[in-house]
């Protein structure tokens, strides 16, 4: 229940299309060959005239007996003039560097066509109807449609469309949930890719909404009672100042409240607060049997305790509910699936690394009388778990890093059969325990999507394709392609796992390579399609390389555990080994091989260009949290401290302010010590990361490398408008933004573009 929050996550990487969901309960040809020889481009032979931005050396805050300067501190508050202005700046240099010529163009245009293709999620039923996503291919925003049966497409009518709710798509659907009759379907938008949503609700008969309006709402579920009266939601009291997302005022003192359909907001129920505990976040999911309101609180991004409110269907609710606490210690998550009777399971890493299912009985919660389902499995990782067609549980494992689907009995835990799979990711499923049919849709590195539909009506058939997604792509095979998983060790001999995708060859030859991480916050990093990265290898012959890095949740807590807090060094290790892999095994050399990582990824980046900048020829960080010293202060990143440790603690502080990219900008004293070139992006309505990390970054860096003779490469930021920090982003601004990066790695890398 509470993943639906997991720290600052790009939601895909490198631009992924993203066809919108329910947020989860827990983003060619042969080329020529490459001259050996050829000389940089001459973009980067002239040095830029970077803004010079003021340095108010008075600014300094003491840490545990240490004096840390903060001259840049000005550039934290988003609405000043001063800001403003420096951000012009930037952006009067970043735009020409990356749009005179015309290689923007060409690029554009080519990604364009390539983007050009029609997008689907899996259908899901509720009430009386099939819903689907779908993107005919340039649409800013996908389309949900309505129809009566699975049968023919062209009885689909649209039952909400976000691109009729503002002329630039800024506007997207980031959540959505129906009443258990389905009659009633309450959704939330985003407007300019904030966190803060607002709560509709749409008749699902008339496809007209209602008149009321929910606001301040962020980081909530939508909970609806059983008797289709009404849904538990959680929004934040009224603050000074703006709630748009362009703020950077700390989110706290959530509070969950229950909506009457057809009421005003001012008529809303609070039912549930804790202001003793201004940062827990309230998850809240009515149990499939609609007697319990169960509660997931959240304090940061890992582990959670669980309260409970024993709910009478059909009754009203107009006061606060009583909770009685069921877990009370912060230290594992768990995760609702369902229930029988009191009997309630979940999915948790108590005890269990890797996760387990168990069942905690709400008449007699002790934790000596807690069962075990299906125990703990010695490798694979249990991601996620739905329970469907009434007693059986749709269960989805990562082995190596690639999903495993299977169905086990709700009744026993045993394996009732198993999902063919190739290697790749279940990147979207629908089912209910009310009905006997499941969807879920599988991508891989080099498949855009195959949906699939079984119904447990006929266990004897084997699922079918519902729908195939294909590329508007001509001559594409995806046998001309290889994808391999390799084990690298990484500085301390820890074997890290690493995709590589190239072309086919006869043997392995020095390309362009893109190295993307993220390494963080739990969150497993498994094989899907991203189109920017398929262009990647057609335009530039090059190689793209996903390693799995610590910190993430590819091989359970302990993989977490081993890139976080204390560990985090170990993260960058990683990173850095897997790009020595690289260029000790032949796939690329250092002038051509380019970094990138958002949000946490981001940080990454930062610190490895910081810690290394021998390795790397290009490096882009995307929404990036670059001062770990104060991080915790804005908006809703006090939760990250779960992960990156608290400043506040004088272990933590010296940790942190060992990588932390602000705090560690060199001036190169020698050719091996300048920075690659190297492009920080953000956008000024991302309420998750605030942009301030990565304006104070990118002067310190300009500010550090203006005089050095030793440094020849380009330093840049671009700051994006009407733009969050990645879900909701519509397709023109992630186009937009992917040419911006397929351009920078062109005039940075030693490359030919070869196929544009």
């Amino acid at each position: 229940m509470h993943t639906i929050f997991r720290g600052p996550l790009l939601y895909r990487r490198f631009c992924q299309i993203i066809v919108p969901k329910a947020l989860p309960r827990n983003y060619i040809h042969q080329g020529l060959p490459f001259n050996l020889t050829r000389a940089m481009p001459s973009t980067l032979s002239a040095k830029l005239a970077y803004p010079i931005a003021r340095k108010d050396e008075t600014v300094a805050e003491d840490f545990h007996g240490t004096q840390i300067k903060d001259v840049y501190r000005w550039l934290e508050d988003p609405d000043s003039t001063e800001t403003e202005a420096f951000v012009n700046a930037q952006n009067s240099i970043s735009r020409p560097f990356l749009e005179n010529g015309d290689e923007w163009k060409k690029l554009n245009t080519k990604l364009t066509k390539l983007w050009n293709y029609p997008k689907y999620g899996c259908p899901m039923r509720y009430g009386d109807y099939y819903y689907y996503f779908m993107n005919t291919g340039l649409q800013n925003q996908s389309v949900m449609y309505q129809q009566k049966s699975l049968g023919d497409e062209s009885e689909s009518k649209v039952f909400l469309d976000p691109n009729t709710l503002s002329e630039d798509g800024t506007i997207a659907l980031t959540q959505k949930s129906f009443s258990e009759d389905g009659k009633y379907m309450a959704y939330g938008l985003s407007e300019s890719g904030s966190d803060w949503i607002k709560i509709l609700i749409r008749d699902a008969e008339t496809g007209k909404d209602l008149s009321e309006v929910l606001e301040k709402v962020k980081f909530s579920e939508i909970s609806w009672t059983k008797d289709n009266k009404g849904f538990f939601y959680g929004r934040y009291p009224d603050q000074d100042g703006k709630t748009d997302g362009s703020e950077t005022k700390q989110n706290e003192n959530q509070k969950l409240y229950y909506h009457r359909v057809g009421e005003s907001q001012d008529k809303d129920t609070l039912v549930v607060e804790f202001p003793e505990e201004p940062s827990w976040r309230i998850q809240s999911t009515v149990s499939d049997c609609g007697k319990y309101l169960i509660l997931a609180i959240v304090k940061d991004c890992r582990d959670n305790i669980v309260f409970y409110a024993d709910l009478t269907p059909g009754a009203e609710i107009n006061s606060k509910l009583n909770v009685k606490k069921i877990v009370e210690k912060f230290e594992a998550d768990y995760d609702y699936i369902t229930n029988e009777g009191s009997k309630i399971f979940f999915r948790t890493n108590k005890n269990a690394p890797n996760y387990q299912v168990i069942a905690i009985d709400f008449n007699n919660p002790a934790e000596d009388k807690w069962e075990t389902l299906i125990a703990e499995h010695k490798s694979d990782v249990l991601d996620w778990v739905k329970c469907v067609d009434a007693d059986k549980l749709l269960v989805c494992y990562i082995r190596d890093v690639k999903s495993v689907l299977q169905v086990n009995s709700l009744k026993d835990g045993t394996l009732l059969r198993e999902f063919d799979l190739d290697i790749g990711t279940i990147v979207g499923t629908s089912g209910e325990k009310k009905y006997s049919e499941i969807f879920y849709n599988f991508s891989s590195f080099l498949n855009p999507g195959s949906i699939y539909r079984y119904d447990f009506k006929t266990p004897d058939q084997s699922p079918s394709v519902f729908r195939e997604i294909k590329l508007n792509l001509e001559g594409f095979r995806r046998e001309d392609y290889a994808v391999e998983q390799i084990f690298y060790k990484s500085k301390d001999g820890t074997k890290v796992p690493m995709f590589i995708i190239r072309k086919k060859r006869d043997s392995v030859v020095p390309r362009p390579c893109l190295l993307y991480g993220y390494g963080g916050f739990n969150i497993s990093m498994l094989p899907s399609f991203g189109l920017s990265g398929l262009m990647f290898i057609d335009t530039f012959d090059g190689v793209l390389a996903y390693p799995n890095l610590r910190g993430g949740g590819e091989y359970g807590e302990k993989w977490h555990n081993g890139g976080r807090l204390l560990n985090k060094q170990n993260v960058f290790d990683d990173f850095q080994s897997a790009a020595e892999y690289l260029i000790e095994n032949k796939y690329t050399t250092k002038d051509r091989l380019a970094i990138q990582g958002g949000s946490n990824g981001g940080l990454l980046v930062g610190s490895c260009i910081n810690q290394r900048p021998d390795l790397f020829g290009a490096a882009v960080a995307q929404v990036g949290v670059m001062d770990m010293l104060r991080f915790h202060k804005f908006t809703i990143g006090h939760a990250w401290c779960s992960d990156y440790g608290n400043p506040s603690e004088k272990e933590h502080f010296d940790n942190l302010y060992k990588f932390s990219p602000l705090h560690n900008v060199h001036t190169p004293k020698g050719a091996e010590m300048e920075y690659p070139s190297t492009l920080i992006l953000t956008a000024d309505h991302d309420d998750r990361v605030s942009p301030l990390h990565s304006l104070k970054f990118i002067a310190a860096l300009q500010e550090a490398v203006r005089d050095s003779k030793f440094q020849n490469n380009p330093v840049l930021l671009r700051v994006y408008q009407k733009a969050g920090h990645g879900a909701g982003k519509p397709t023109s601004k992630r186009i937009e933004e992917a040419t911006d990066i397929l351009t920078f790695l062109s005039k940075s890398l030693n490359v030919d573009t070869v196929n544009v």
